[in-house]
Protein backbone atom coordinates (compact mmCIF):
# COMPACT_ATOMS: atom_id res chain seq x y z
CA UNK A 1 0.00 0.00 0.00
CA UNK A 2 1.50 3.32 -1.00
CA UNK A 3 1.47 6.55 0.97
CA UNK A 4 -1.43 8.09 -0.97
CA UNK A 5 -3.61 5.03 -0.48
CA UNK A 6 -2.81 5.03 3.25
CA UNK A 7 -3.68 8.71 3.47
CA UNK A 8 -6.99 8.25 1.64
CA UNK A 9 -7.94 5.27 3.82
CA UNK A 10 -7.18 7.22 6.98
CA UNK A 11 -9.05 10.29 5.72
CA UNK A 12 -12.10 8.13 4.99
CA UNK A 13 -11.96 6.78 8.54
CA UNK A 14 -11.82 10.30 9.97
CA UNK A 15 -14.42 11.89 7.70
CA UNK A 16 -16.75 8.90 7.59
CA UNK A 17 -19.62 8.21 5.26
CA UNK A 18 -21.61 11.28 4.30
CA UNK A 19 -24.76 11.72 2.29
CA UNK A 20 -24.73 13.92 -0.82
CA UNK A 21 -26.58 16.57 1.21
CA UNK A 22 -23.90 16.48 3.91
CA UNK A 23 -21.18 16.76 1.27
CA UNK A 24 -22.90 19.81 -0.27
CA UNK A 25 -23.30 21.40 3.15
CA UNK A 26 -19.63 20.79 3.97
CA UNK A 27 -18.53 22.23 0.62
CA UNK A 28 -20.56 25.36 1.37
CA UNK A 29 -18.87 25.75 4.76
CA UNK A 30 -15.47 25.28 3.11
CA UNK A 31 -16.33 27.83 0.43
CA UNK A 32 -16.95 30.49 3.07
CA UNK A 33 -13.88 29.51 5.08
CA UNK A 34 -11.78 29.97 1.93
CA UNK A 35 -13.22 33.49 1.69
CA UNK A 36 -11.80 34.22 5.14
CA UNK A 37 -15.02 33.94 7.12
CA UNK A 38 -14.98 32.61 10.68
CA UNK A 39 -16.26 29.10 11.30
CA UNK A 40 -19.43 30.53 12.89
CA UNK A 41 -20.16 32.76 9.88
CA UNK A 42 -19.38 29.95 7.44
CA UNK A 43 -21.80 27.64 9.25
CA UNK A 44 -24.46 30.35 9.36
CA UNK A 45 -24.13 30.82 5.58
CA UNK A 46 -24.35 27.06 4.99
CA UNK A 47 -27.38 26.86 7.31
CA UNK A 48 -29.11 29.54 5.23
CA UNK A 49 -28.41 27.74 1.97
CA UNK A 50 -29.18 24.24 3.28
CA UNK A 51 -31.80 24.61 6.02
CA UNK A 52 -32.37 20.84 6.14
CA UNK A 53 -28.75 20.26 7.10
CA UNK A 54 -28.55 22.89 9.82
CA UNK A 55 -25.58 22.42 12.10
CA UNK A 56 -26.12 23.84 15.55
CA UNK A 57 -22.97 25.22 17.09
CA UNK A 58 -22.53 26.58 20.59
CA UNK A 59 -19.71 27.35 23.00
CA UNK A 60 -19.52 23.68 24.01
CA UNK A 61 -18.84 22.30 20.54
CA UNK A 62 -17.45 25.18 18.45
CA UNK A 63 -13.83 24.06 18.91
CA UNK A 64 -14.62 20.50 17.83
CA UNK A 65 -16.60 21.74 14.83
CA UNK A 66 -13.81 24.15 13.89
CA UNK A 67 -11.23 21.34 14.11
CA UNK A 68 -13.42 19.13 11.92
CA UNK A 69 -13.73 21.79 9.23
CA UNK A 70 -10.03 22.67 9.47
CA UNK A 71 -9.31 19.01 8.72
CA UNK A 72 -11.82 18.94 5.85
CA UNK A 73 -10.32 22.12 4.40
CA UNK A 74 -6.79 20.71 4.48
CA UNK A 75 -8.00 17.39 3.08
CA UNK A 76 -9.80 19.17 0.25
CA UNK A 77 -6.67 21.21 -0.50
CA UNK A 78 -4.62 17.99 -0.73
CA UNK A 79 -7.18 16.27 -2.96
CA UNK A 80 -7.24 19.29 -5.30
CA UNK A 81 -3.47 18.99 -5.79
CA UNK A 82 -3.54 15.30 -6.73
CA UNK A 83 -3.68 14.80 -10.50
CA UNK A 84 -6.82 12.93 -11.52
Amino acid sequence: MDFLEQYLNRANEIIGDRTKEEERYDKEVLRWLRKGKSIQKAINKANQKYPKGVLEVDADNINDVAAHYDYLLEHDNIIRKIPH
